[in-house]
């Protein structure tokens, strides 16, 4: 599920989640509706459009188009479905399920782990980068440009691999802005 702070309202808890119809005949009247949640790229992507009045988002497969309220796939404007826009109390919302959902609980390992107090991940990176042990952003910090567009570049040629562009780009486009804050950010 999704969550995008309004600029529209004053209160900081309330939040703007965007949600298609997902029954399998979303036109049908005897059937009750059932809405499912955006990802939170594409809830960025979409209420981002719709804050700057564009008439629609893109996505990777569909369009959203705001004068009808429709998602719309991309290789066939006949498969359509209704979209809402809803206004949340930030308790009213589920924590993130859709990206926690598929998540194995490991077992065995601490946070010491078999690497130590330092991520596998840093670990993996400084040995893909080929950098020496003092090479990292805590002990120079004129690294951190260098990783960010590198991990941002990372993260594009990932999303065309499986088809998400658009979330890698929106992705990719939130790090670089990041590029300069240093370490704390």
């Amino acid at each position: 599920m999704a969550s995008y702070a309004s600029s529209t309202s004053n209160n900081s808890l309330k939040h703007v989640e965007w949600m298609w119809q997902s029954n399998p005949n979303p036109w049908s009247k005897s059937e009750s509706a059932t809405w499912s949640h955006y990802s939170d790229l594409e809830n960025l992507i979409i209420e981002e459009a719709f804050q700057d009045k564009q008439s629609r988002a893109l996505l990777d497969d569909y369009y959203i188009d705001f004068k009808t309220n429709r998602q719309i796939l991309n290789t066939d404007d006949y498969k359509q479905r209704p979209i809402k826009r809803v206004e949340r109390e930030r308790e009213d919302k589920h924590l993130r399920e859709a990206r926690f959902m598929d998540l194995p609980v490991g077992k065995g390992r601490s946070f010491g782990g078999q690497y130590g107090w330092v991520s596998p991940f840093v670990i993996e990176v400084r040995r893909y980068l080929k950098l020496e042990p003092d090479d990292l952003p805590s002990k120079k910090p004129n690294m951190i440009p260098i990783l960010i567009e590198k991990a941002a570049r990372g993260i594009i040629e990932e999303g065309e691999h499986i088809g998400k562009e658009r979330e890698a780009e929106k992705l990719a486009k939130m790090l670089r802005e990041k590029k300069n804050a240093g370490m704390e950010e």
